[in-house]
């Protein structure tokens, strides 16, 4: 099935995964765009990607963080 832009917990928990390390409130929406195409389970189309998609990705990162 595949991870959507919309799945923006599942995703955070596999960026987390994928980059222990990283502070989620350092990463800019570029790179953080980048990361989320990267990861295996990415299905979606790149250009349904916007701002509020990644920010909700964003919160959710620093919440499984947390």
């Amino acid at each position: 099935m595949g991870l959507k832009w919309t799945d923006s917990l599942d995703i955070a928990i596999e960026l987390d995964e994928a980059h222990p390390d990283v502070d989620p409130l350092t990463v800019n929406f570029v790179e953080l765009a980048q990361w989320v195409r990267e990861l295996p389970e990415f299905n979606d189309d790149p250009g349904h990607c916007g701002e509020k998609v990644l920010e909700a990705i964003q919160m959710a990162w620093i919440e499984e963080k947390s």
